[in-house]
């Protein structure tokens, strides 16, 4: 699929099929998220790769809808901010969410490639990630995804025009 089409096929996934995600896809998948560009390349995150099966009702303790432990896996990842650049020069802002943003994307966009449905998801309970995946305090769960096959049909996708997103030269 060409990056044009991908990016406007590639839509929030809110029905999963419970088929298994083939060992090759997954692993095609974490490649993409390896390769995300992150700040001085530093890689400040961890995935951590769950199965749903039998599992369906702690995990809905992290995020309650049906949808979401639907098909066979989830993904959480995770942000190590004591492993990230900042930009300290200025203003010390640390780029660890900003980084796992940018592999969540790739793990998205990826899925989309080969076929499989992801939701970004950030609406979640931390206290019940941090204590059912035993995620360490250092360590930031930022997004989870749902990974499987789309059992639904894309919505039509409403965009602002970008007349009203981009500015040129000055705010």
């Amino acid at each position: 699929m060409d990056f044009e089409k991908l990016v406007t096929h590639r839509y929030s996934t809110r029905s999963y099929k419970p088929d298994p995600v083939e060992e090759e896809k997954l692993n095609k998948i974490l490649e993409a998220a390896q390769m995300a560009p992150t700040a001085a390349n530093r890689q400040p995150f961890q995935l951590i790769i769950i199965h749903t099966e039998g599992r369906q009702e702690e995990l809905r303790r992290i995020y309650n809808k049906d949808w979401f432990v639907e098909g066979p896996l989830v993904i959480c990842a995770c942000s190590l901010p004591q492993k990230s650049w900042e930009r300290r020069k200025y203003d010390s802002k640390n780029y660890a969410i900003v980084d796992t943003s940018i592999v969540v994307d790739h793990i998205t966009l990826q899925a989309a490639d080969i076929g499989l449905g992801t939701c970004w998801v950030g609406d979640f309970n931390p206290d019940a990630a941090r204590k059912i995946l035993h995620i360490p305090d250092e360590v930031n769960p930022i997004a989870f995804t749902p990974l499987g096959y789309p059992n639904d049909t894309p919505r039509t996708k409403k965009r602002k025009p970008l007349e009203e997103l981009v500015r040129y030269e000055r705010w």
